[in-house]
């Protein structure tokens, strides 16, 4: 037969194009007295045989019977590759015979025409499903030719193991039976969905084909159905449950007692699809998975996953081996309480030893069935485990080891255990458990994607807001961060607190229009932003006027609101300027009352072409600021007016420290209804800095100008009872007195130092360039200075406001 010159073809496609990932099917439909009652057209080309003389044959003349092949029909022994049927399942012949109630699938080598054995030998790889409920039909048989996967496609044997069956649309099948349309409820494990899926093919293409893929298993195809090449690891102590004698059950019965088998294991399965997967949540979804199989499938079940799929760290890399941590992670059992406890602790983690069916399962990703654990067995596995004798709780059970994978990685393993006196796990059990298996794996794998994704988000919010001080000079700072509600927890809003020449502190929050990663990439662009121009003393209308610019130089999309706050706890006074935001609330400590402070709105940054104007607020010391993100306020359905008013009511409430403060606020506001988007937080407690802490000269740019400046130092440190600090503040103002005396355009220097936690000093002058720490060689006179500030002082730095300059430095105080 030449079957190169012959070959189906769908509308749309030449001759000789076979679809990408396609190959042509026979479809064979068997009745229950054996005989073939349906031979497509695949059927006549694949096996040579016309569907006039195929209808009414016995199907097991004219298809290949048996998996195992022992030898050809000229008596030849088989190639190795075809031989060493691995026992797992039952070949063709048994399920031609009606001995099998579950689908089987396998490989064998036949002659095309049987009256030619020195004909060309064909390789053919067969599914076959039973078909149950009423009709005559038994047995539906898929078949291909083998060799298309491997001179045209290119897949080797070992890929060939993977492929899965897919059907085509109804000329090819018989449309008498209307198979196609009845495939959810005549073939045993096959879900709604799935069902789904064929039909979409048969409407689709124009023949049957084989859709293979290497990652994705169709779960009607047997895990263990296609006959393993030779090296491969075999599963043992996998022994085939015998069945009762035919001649014993009446035919009736036995079909029905099938059909009820059958129907009670798709009713398990599509309520356990039910019940997992109702969250997101990991650790939910694992007791989910683990508790679905306890009592009705098993008596114990045991989940392990690997510990990168527990840890967030994404997607297990590569195959589990000896070294593989798993993680008993959830048990569950009908037996009496605490007995499994001690010796299978929740939570354990540990590499399981090679020569246990449980690393049988992990490295090979298939079912390792064990009908009863002898006592030999029992024996040998607890020898493998250390200090723990598990012979009393696996001796004379069932056992049956699931692999939970996905995108055929193994995330894990699921140990299923039936007492002795239930009937042991067989095939079709090993089937269900799979499939069980199957569609935890899918479950757990998205709760496992769900969780990276979280912890990624949260990594990449954390790593965007500031870890701020809880101590600034002359006040205090507390913060509190929500992420939103929605899917993603990414947001644009953000705080901030920036220490500023002069004792002074910007206080910032921002929102970021939008959510999402590009609201967060935005917001940490435009926080950079703002703490870049705030060490430069760039006034509060300036600095916003310059961010809007920046935010239109990245685009038209950058739309964010910002209220930057400018603290002087010298002067006792705030400069504020808003660009869209939620107004600032300000709690007067004298008498407990909270203001909305009345600040001209001005427009959002990005919207560019609106003045930013800076108001001045005077405020005593214990004065509270409280600043937030519309996300806190703002509930949809309401208005933001009502958000606001519990906003000053909740910041007023008297609070015995910072955090008990902010906490007073989320509590109060958190829990209206139908918050979504993520709120930022800041309070400031405005301490203020008392006059006799504070102490400020005016020097001349004179060089002796330098020791009457070590000695104002000197005398003003011991005056506040801080002998230790004289010598090191001696030297460093003396340092940068000098630079200033040098470099100064105008006879007028300050010099202030001021006392919080720390000692701040601040040199003043007329020269606006910033001074630059330069590499000074032996024998150079200068240039040493910065260099001995930037040793000895814990902070120091410089910045410029209009024509004048200021060099900073902070001394700790000890002792």
């Amino acid at each position: 037969m030449d079957r190169g010159s012959e070959r189906d073809t769908a509308p749309g496609r030449g001759a000789g194009d076979t679809a990408a990932g396609r190959i042509p099917l026979a479809v064979v439909v068997v009745d229950r007295a054996g005989l073939v009652s349906h031979w497509s057209s695949g059927a006549r080309r694949l096996f040579g045989v016309g569907r006039e003389n195929a209808v009414g044959r016995p199907a097991a003349d004219l298809l290949p019977v048996s998996g195992a092949l022992p030898e050809d029909l000229s008596g030849d022994p088989m190639p190795d590759a075809y031989e060493g049927y691995d026992g797992l399942g039952p070949d063709l012949e048994s399920s031609l015979g009606g001995h099998s109630a579950y689908a089987t699938a396998g490989r064998a080598r036949i002659f095309p025409h049987r009256q030619e054995p020195d004909g060309e030998r064909l390789d053919v790889l067969w599914w076959a499903y039973p078909l149950i409920g009423p009709g005559p039909s038994r047995l539906l048989v898929l078949a291909a030719d083998a060799t298309l996967l491997r001179d045209e496609r290119g897949y080797d044997d070992e890929t060939a193991e993977r492929i899965s069956p897919g059907f085509a649309r109804h000329t090819e099948l018989p449309a008498s039976d209307e198979l196609e349309r009845r495939l959810p409820e005549i073939l045993p494990s096959m879900g709604p969905g799935l069902s789904g899926r064929i039909v979409s093919q048969i409407l689709e293409l124009g023949y049957p084909v084989l859709e293979f893929s290497q990652f994705d298993r169709v779960p009607v195809t047997p895990y263990w159905g296609v006959p393993r090449r030779p090296g491969r690891m075999r599963t043992e102590a996998v022994v085939p449950q015998e069945r009762a004698p035919a001649a014993l059950v009446p035919a009736g019965a036995e079909q029905d007692l099938e059909y009820a088998a059958v129907r009670e294991r798709l009713e398990f399965l599509n309520e356990v699809s039910s019940r997992i997967g109702s969250s997101l949540d990991l650790g939910e979804t694992i007791r989910e998975v683990t508790s679905a199989a306890v009592p009705r499938f098993a008596d114990f079940a045991g989940t392990h996953l690997r510990a990168a799929v527990l840890a967030g760290e994404g997607f297990p890399d590569g195959p589990p081996d000896a070294s593989t941590v798993m993680f008993r992670v959830w048990v569950e059992h009908n037996d009496e309480p605490g007995r499994w406890d001690d010796t299978v602790p929740v939570g354990e983690a540990f590499a399981f030893p090679e020569h246990t069916p449980f690393y049988q399962c992990m490295v090979t990703g298939e079912p390792v069935l064990v009908p009863r654990v002898t006592q030999e067995l029992s024996e040998r596995i607890s020898g493998e485990f250390e200090k723990r004798d598990l012979r009393p709780l696996i001796g004379g059970r069932s056992l049956l080891i699931v692999p939970l994978k996905a995108r055929n990685v193994v995330l894990g393993f699921m140990v299923l255990m039936r007492r002795p006196d239930r009937p042991a796990f067989d095939d079709m059990d090993r089937t269900t458990g799979a499939e069980l298996a199957a569609r935890a794996g899918l479950v757990l794998d998205n709760a496992r994607m769900y969780t990276y994704q979280e912890n990624v988000a949260d990594t990449l919010q954390d790593s965007m807001l500031p870890q701020v001080t809880p101590r600034m000079a002359g006040c205090d700072i507390a913060t509190r961060y929500l992420p939103g509600t929605r899917l993603g927890r990414i947001g644009g809003d953000w705080f901030d607190a920036i220490k500023l020449p002069g004792s002074r502190t910007a206080l910032v929050v921002g929102d970021v229009m939008g959510h999402g990663l590009n609201s967060a990439a935005m917001m940490g662009q435009l926080r950079t932003a703002v703490q870049t121009m705030a060490a430069m003393q760039t006034p509060p209308d300036q600095l916003l006027r310059n961010l809007d610019d920046l935010a239109r130089r990245l685009g038209d999309n950058y739309l964010a609101t910002c209220l930057y706050a400018v603290y002087d706890p010298i002067r006792g006074e705030l400069t504020l300027v808003n660009a869209g935001h939620i107004p600032p609330v300000l709690v007067r400590a004298e008498d407990g009352s909270s203001e909305l402070l009345d600040l001209p709105t001005g427009a959002p940054i990005g919207v560019g072409g609106v003045p930013f104007e800076a108001v001045r607020v005077k405020v005593a010391p214990g004065d509270r600021l409280v600043l937030c993100t519309d996300g806190l306020v703002e509930v949809r359905g309401s208005d933001i007016g009502e958000g606001l008013a519990a906003l000053c009511e909740s910041a007023a409430h008297p609070a015995a420290s910072m955090d008990d403060a902010c906490d007073t606020i989320i509590r109060a506001l958190n829990t209206r209804g139908g918050r979504k988007d993520d709120v930022a937080l800041l309070m400031a407690r405005l301490n203020g800095i008392p006059d006799e802490h504070v102490a400020e000269w005016r020097l001349d740019a004179d060089p002796r100008e330098v020791a009457r400046a070590r000695r104002l130092v000197r005398e003003r440190l011991l005056k506040w009872g801080l002998p230790q600090a004289v010598e090191t503040a001696e030297l460093l103002v003396s340092e940068v007195v000098t630079n200033a005396v040098r470099h100064a355009g105008s006879d007028r220097i300050g010099l202030r130092v001021v006392r919080t936690d720390a000692l701040l000093f601040e040199v003043t002058d007329d020269e606006p360039a910033l001074p630059v720490m330069v590499s000074a060689g032996p024998s150079d006179e200068s240039g040493r200075g910065l260099r001995v500030v930037s040793r000895l002082a814990r902070e120091w730095g410089a910045g410029a406001a209009g024509h004048r300059k200021t060099v900073w430095f902070e001394q700790a105080i000890t002792g």
